[in-house]
């Protein structure tokens, strides 16, 4: 039997017998993206955990994989290569079973190592295992009903299912209704689904109670760790007796160890990496194997008030009870997340506490590679994941990593197919093939493709700033609307950014030049890399940070003034209208803070492509450093603003609530449900708040903008599926201390997302003191009395409303985000927002129409779930724009005859689209961000009453 133990409770208490067992600590919860492990020391852990599974058989991959791994493990034992040395310590260490068949291929990998410190061994070590699919598995031998032997797991996604080694079946926790056992039956109740042929009910038979229970309150931890946002509340024992296990997860959620570090709750552990095995190798006295899986060869120094003993243990990286007769294999489930805690030393052994934020990527890593390439490279990533994002910015979350790739043809390679204009006719086509020979000079590196990233998001970038420099201060010099300090206060501290960023685009400009051998070409190989130009460019910028500093008090003294003059508010709204102003004008305000968060994610996906070896590995390396040490002083103001400036926003589309915008309220969800009334199911505008429900009809008006019809308090609110009981598919009844109302779901995703966010806002009101005043929002015209529940009387052209209202009746954007979840009958998130922050890009597409035979080439920035069109990036404003939430993102058929490389296809209804990118790198990067804004963010996310996002 292998239990874990409650860290929260004594120890002896919970052996019976000590002299029959061996405790042990291992890791518990396995993270998706090694790189949210922030500390050395964490990371030192998780690769000693690694290196064991590999030894006892646990992560099985195949031999290309398994050679690469050792090679890493190697090299931060003994160092650089030295066949000499290298043979005699794999003589002498055993790794795997039957190593010595694999002998020559992990010196063959180990040899392109050189330089790599064990620090970074460990982070390509990481970057590898996590790709594999028994990553962090522990499989529990069960049975199915028709007897036929399987495997259960637990993932940080839901419960897994493996035939031997091979996974079979998944259930995501989205999907699982409930979990319980009855004697040996392990039970897994799912969420009815029509499009599902499984049953309502799964069971497996385990080999007996104690298993069955163990598993079982594995799954309960793993639930409740990664997908709750607060410590479940203990079940309140009966009076008489009981009914069933009273077993709740005790300690911190991943969340709140997220949420602990980012407020500076744990102290950072003294730790230097070393290779472990240098000295004893070349002394020819190597220890075992296993005398290695400690820290005592490396710096390390505890921290040992209690706070880190509560990050410790409230991490629940807990330790294993086993029987003596087995051997030093843990049952880990899988670990944590985003940013490691902190590393302490208990009792001789090393506990760590992680934590983890995103999905993890479902795609199995690509081994056989040309051996000059850097193996740890593998599938972009992002952010950050804010995602955010970043996901996912998220180390930043990273974008998911799940690469789509067209089926390309030997010739195809890294030519660059985004040169042609308009196509008009086929005989075009040729002239496109011929441009595309002429252009195969250029690089092809993926290298170059990142630095020409920097300079198409800087062009944008500076656009972005010119909307403020240029066209917003000369509206505003022309008309006498804002006070002098207002003004003073946001050019002063947008002027010197312009000023910077233009000279950082032109040298980035020239070096690109150099790149592609454009000019100068008898010196371009010295300049063939960009760290060095972003290491210069981003130390210069930290003189900016006082700039930076300002654009929360910017935001909040504009909007102080919109409130305060309706002069200024007229102004302000007009200028919105203009065509250069393509999104809200306070986004503008903030676009500096999100620009460095791009550069962060730019610097992470270059760090990664080099090999340590590489000449620009030092100044990339430094760079990161560089930006992510003032993304960490920014983080806090940008979190709390990006909340400031959507509720600033959604305040321009609402009629009838005067004081959306009051503090402690955040905004947590908005989408199109159908709400049950008098007259049936009719469409309603839904805006989730951390405090309130508010649900709102579109006006027949010119004001586009949407009226408030009630409010729920989330206070005492309860919530529960009514589907049978009023026959509507996705149906919820929500039930608040003075109305009910039932509402009803496009489709079942859509209804998951919305129960889920309003059960976690639900439980944040209940964590409060109460329905506080102040938090409440006044009155709508037409609010319904107490006695009233269900029915809806209201008119969908009745305006009356307040003055701030009858104020509003001018012309209004009508294709903001609300509009088009109108539309599109969708919903986002706070979280998808702070991950559509993260996913930006700007480049040249060519764009095909579902019936025209020819592209078009056209400058595209996406940005807020959007895709704008210019003809070229030296223009102003966008031709035109696409909206992609609802959209689907695929690859086109064979039956569509779209014979080129890295097309993806955007299709909503009967509208179809093609794009074409210019190289492989290109094309990845666009279905990576246009992925975060057809698919909202899933469950695994970190959204908390005090932090929507984690970037």
């Amino acid at each position: 039997m292998m239990v874990w133990l409650d860290l929260l409770k004594p120890v002896m208490k919970q052996i019976r017998r000590p002299k029959h067992v061996v405790v042990k600590f291992v890791v518990k919860f396995f993270p998706p993206d090694h790189a949210q492990l922030q500390e050395e020391l964490t990371r030192y852990l998780f690769a000693l955990q690694v290196k064991q599974d590999l030894a006892q058989g646990r992560l099985t991959c195949n031999d290309t994989s398994t050679a690469l791994l050792i090679s890493h493990i190697v090299q931060s034992e003994i160092g650089d290569f030295d066949e000499t040395i290298d043979r005699e310590h794999l003589a002498k260490n055993k790794y795997i079973p039957h190593q010595e068949a694999l002998e020559d291929k992990i010196m063959e990998f180990h040899r392109n190592h050189m330089g790599q410190t064990p620090a970074e061994s460990d982070f390509q070590l990481l970057e590898i295992a996590r790709r594999l699919e028994m990553y962090g598995i522990r499989l529990h031998p069960a049975k199915d009903r028709e007897g036929t032997k399987i495997n259960l797991a637990v993932a940080n996604t839901g419960i897994l299912v493996f035939q031997g080694h091979t996974k079979i079946n998944a259930f995501n926790w989205a999907k699982v209704r409930k979990l319980s056992f009855k004697r040996k039956r392990f039970l897994i109740k799912l969420r009815p689904d029509v499009n599902s042929s499984f049953q309502d009910t799964l069971e497996f038979l385990m080999a007996s109670r104690d298993f069955c229970k163990s598993f079982w309150k594995i799954c309960v931890e793993h639930h409740a760790f990664f997908r709750l946002f607060e410590e479940p509340k203990p079940k309140p024992k009966p009076v008489l007796f009981s009914r069933g296990s009273s077993f709740r997860f005790s300690g911190r959620t991943q969340k709140q160890v997220l949420d602990y570090v980012k407020e500076g709750g744990h102290k950072k552990v003294q730790f230097e990496r070393k290779h472990s095995k240098i000295h004893s190798i070349r002394s020819l006295t190597a220890q075992p194997s296993e005398q290695h899986t400690e820290v005592p060869k490396q710096t390390a120094r505890a921290c040992g008030d209690s706070n880190d003993a509560a990050a410790v243990q409230s991490c629940r990286q807990g330790k294993e009870l086993k029987s003596s007769t087995e051997d030093t294999g843990q049952h880990k489930s899988p670990s944590l997340k985003k940013s490691p805690k902190e590393g302490r030393k208990v009792d001789g052994a090393v506990v760590s506490a992680v934590e983890e934020e995103e999905e993890p990527a479902k795609d199995r890593m690509q081994q056989n590679r040309p051996q000059s390439q850097q193996p740890s490279t593998g599938s972009l990533t992002g952010s950050p994941h804010l995602s955010e994002l970043s996901i996912n910015s998220q180390g930043g979350p990273s974008v998911p990593n799940m690469t789509l790739s067209p089926n390309l043809s030997p010739d195809a390679k890294q030519s660059s197919p985004l040169v042609s204009p308009l196509l008009n006719d086929p005989s075009c086509i040729r002239a496109d093939d011929e441009e595309e020979v002429k252009r195969k000079r250029f690089p092809t590196e993926k290298a170059y493709f990142i630095a020409k990233e920097v300079a198409t998001t800087e062009r944008t970038y500076l656009k972005d700033l010119e909307v403020i420099t240029s066209w917003f201060q000369s509206a505003v010099s022309k008309e006498d609307c804002m006070p002098e300090t207002l003004k003073n206060l946001i050019f002063s501290n947008f002027e010197p950014l312009h000023k910077f960023h233009t000279g950082f685009l032109k040298e980035i400009e020239q070096r690109l030049a150099l790149w592609e051998g454009r000019s100068n070409a008898h010196i371009k190989g010295d300049y063939q890399r960009i760290g060095d130009v972003m290491l210069r460019n981003i130390q210069s910028m930290k003189q900016l940070t006082i700039h930076l500093r300002k654009h929360s008090e910017i935001l909040m003294e504009l909007e102080n003034g919109i409130r305060n003059s309706r002069k200024l508010e007229t102004f302000c709204r007009d200028f919105e209208l203009q065509k250069v102003c393509y999104l809200p004008l306070n986004t503008f305000l903030l676009r500096p803070l999100h620009r460095l968060m791009h550069y962060k994610q730019i610097m992470e996906r270059l760090c990664k492509h080099y090999p340590p070896s590489h000449m620009d590995f030092r100044d990339s390396r430094a760079a990161l450093a560089e930006i992510s040490e003032m993304v960490a002083q920014l983080h806090g103001n940008m979190i709390k603003m990006e909340n400031f400036q959507k509720l600033h926003e959604l305040k321009k589309d609402l009629i009838g609530m005067d004081n959306l915008v009051i503090p402690g309220r955040e905004f947590i969800r908005l989408g199109s449900l159908s709400k049950l009334s008098g007259k049936g199911l009719q469409q309603r505008m839904f805006f989730l708040f951390n405090d309130i429900l508010l649900y709102t009809s579109r006006g027949l008006t010119a004001s586009n903008q949407f009226k408030v019809h009630g409010h729920l308090p989330l206070y005492g609110m309860t919530m529960e599926e009514s589907e049978e009981e009023w026959g509507v598919p996705h149906c919820l009844t929500l039930r608040g201390q003075h109305q009910s109302i039932v509402v009803a779901a496009s489709s079942r995703a859509e209804m998951d997302k919305w129960t889920e966010d309003i059960q976690m806002a639900i439980d944040l009101a209940e964590k409060s003191s109460g329905p506080a005043p102040e938090l409440l929002a006044s009155s709508p015209p037409d609010n319904k009395s107490p006695d009233e529940t269900t029915v809806d009387q209201e008119s969908e052209d009745d305006l009356s409303a307040s003055r701030t209202s009858l104020e509003r009746q001018s012309p209004h954007r009508g294709n903001t985000t609300v509009h088009v979840c109108w539309h599109r009958n969708t919903s986002v998130s706070m979280i998808d927002f702070s991950i559509a922050v993260e996913n930006q890009l700007s480049g040249n597409l060519l764009r095909k129409f579902k019936n025209s035979n020819g592209w078009q080439k056209l400058w595209v920035v996406f940005t807020n779930f959007c895709m704008f069109f210019y003809k070229s990036h030296q223009d102003n404003h966008p031709l035109a724009s696409l909206p992609l939430l609802g959209y689907s993102l695929t690859l086109p058929s064979e039956s569509e005859n779209i014979h080129k490389d890295y097309v993806f296809k955007l299709h909503f209804k009967s509208h179809v689209y093609y794009f074409r990118a210019e190289s492989e790198y290109t094309f990845e990067r666009w279905m990576e961000v246009i992925r975060s804004a057809t698919s909202s963010a899933s469950r695994a996310r970190a959204l908390s009453h005090k932090e929507p996002h984690a970037y």
